[in-house]
């Protein structure tokens, strides 16, 4: 993509999900538009740039010519003595309060006070507050769900499930129900679905993202996180519902294409990254390691996390496994058992965050254990990667879903997590007949996102509609 001054003075509001893979995959998006020669302000809450800045260095969001970084309050914090520095998953109803509560007015308090008057505000999907302020200051806005187009669609059928009785979820038993009425998810399970293990409409998740999806009904413009020739059909579902539909993943191909005088970077990342981790790969075989990482987010009991311990050294492959300090659930810090420790000190290495596309692109790495967050799965798609699927929550089951049963990239750890069944798809992924079938697929699936953000790729035109549309919003 070739930089184009016309366009300077247009200027664009981002406004992320605090959470990680939410502020990666919009600081990606915002750098690919700043490249474009749109202005950008990038929004975050005052704790999240707090913990950039603390990872990444004092200097590390100083911005650049047109892109700069503003906070707001949103009034929460977690626990102050958290030694993880993290968000409790038990207070995330805590957050979702916060968020709808507390935001609205400092935002448009912001927005009022820029210098640069603002041609359009992109907000996170589970951001809605921004597309109130743009409704109130008359500015263009749009939706950018961080997502792949099928766990935006199960997000978006969330209010038929309600409507047709399937949610409230009524016993566990019904998670196996096929769900044939929803365009481009055809064969889909209840339980393959975002939102299908709510049990009370009260839960604070529900009723947050309730009013997040009725906040979409009222968007014209809506950016995913994909790419034409990976989600075919239920793009097509998609786009007679909102009038503009952009599909521009994945996001870290399009930047990867950026020239060497225009790659300025920010930290992405609410973790100090480690390194050594990489330096650890380099003295690997090519495709010898299993990468394990169950991303930002997701928690596990004691027992699980024992469980993947005792499958992965019981596998006899190499792994690189980063372990936040709160992944085991009710813990502030990991304490692995010394007999593991000793079993795998030649084989494993332990991280506590790592650059996830570094990892992935290593030529020793041959295969991803993951919750299937969609960050992790289009980046995995995008380094030619195949998986081992521990979806957790959200739209992780429905990535898992395409994953193993669309595009034969991967394979699903279902049920309960035990020791033999982690042991055996380890070896099977490394070292078995399916494994290299799905390790060829999952090559192929890298050329065509090559494919896409290449030029006059799918990806690649979708960006330049985006920015010509942007551009549109200031001269009318």
């Amino acid at each position: 993509m070739e930089r184009t001054n016309k366009m300077k003075s247009n200027h664009v509001v981002f406004v992320p999900f605090p959470a990680q893979s939410h502020i990666k995959c919009m600081l990606k998006l915002a750098r690919v538009l700043h490249h474009n020669g749109l202005h950008i302000t990038f929004v975050n809450t005052d704790f999240t740039h707090k913990r950039l800045l603390e990872s990444g260095g004092p200097h590390s969001l100083d911005g650049a010519p047109g892109f700069r970084f503003e906070t707001i309050s949103n009034g929460f914090e977690p626990d102050h003595g958290s030694t993880n520095n993290n968000v409790d998953v038990t207070r995330m109803s805590e957050l979702y309060n916060a968020l709808r509560t507390n935001c609205l007015a400092p935002f448009l308090d912001l927005v009022s006070q820029l210098e640069t008057p603002v041609s359009c505000i992109i907000s996170d999907g589970f951001m809605p507050f921004a597309i109130d302020a743009a409704q109130m200051l008359h500015l263009p806005s749009m939706q950018f769900w961080t997502l792949a187009a099928t766990g935006f669609m199960g997000f978006y059928q969330t209010p038929k499930l309600v409507e047709k009785g399937l949610i409230p979820l009524k016993d566990e038993t019904y998670l196996d129900t096929v769900i044939d009425w929803i365009p481009g998810l055809e064969r889909f399970r209840l339980k393959d679905l975002p939102c299908s293990r709510y049990t009370n409409l009260t839960e604070p998740g529900y009723t947050y993202l309730f009013h997040c999806l009725k906040t979409t009904q009222n968007v014209s413009h809506i950016i995913l996180h994909t790419f034409q020739d990976l989600e075919p059909n239920v793009i097509k579902t998609i786009e007679p519902i909102f009038p503009n539909v952009y599909t521009i993943g994945p996001l870290q191909l399009l930047l990867n294409h950026l020239p060497t005088n225009d790659q300025f970077d920010f930290n992405m990342s609410l973790w100090k990254e480690e390194p050594q981790c990489v330096k650890w790969l380099h003295s690997k075989q090519p495709n010898s390691v299993v990468y394990v990482n169950f991303g930002s987010i997701a928690v596990m009991s004691s027992k699980e996390f024992l469980e993947f311990c005792w499958g992965l050294a019981n596998s006899n492959h190499y792994f690189l496994w980063i372990i936040r300090p709160d992944l085991v659930l009710g813990e502030s810090d990991v304490i692995l058992p010394k007999e593991f420790q000793e079993v795998v000190k030649e084989r494993g290495f332990i991280g506590s965050w790592c650059s996830q596309e570094e990892v992935l692109n290593h030529v020793s790495v041959g295969g991803f254990l993951t919750h299937c967050g969609w960050g992790s799965t289009i980046e995995s798609l995008s380094a030619g990667v195949p998986m081992i699927c521990r979806p957790f929550r959200g739209d992780q089951p429905t990535n898992c879903r395409r994953v193993c049963e669309e595009w034969g990239v991967g394979m699903e750890i279902g049920g309960r997590v035990n020791r033999e069944e982690v042991e055996k798809v380890v070896r099977e992924l490394m070292e078995g007949i399916e494994g290299k079938r799905m390790r060829g697929k999952a090559m192929a699936w890298k050329k065509m996102a090559e494919i896409a953000t290449g030029v006059n790729g799918s990806s690649y035109l979708n960006v330049e509609k985006l920015v010509n549309d942007i551009t549109m919003f200031s001269r009318n």
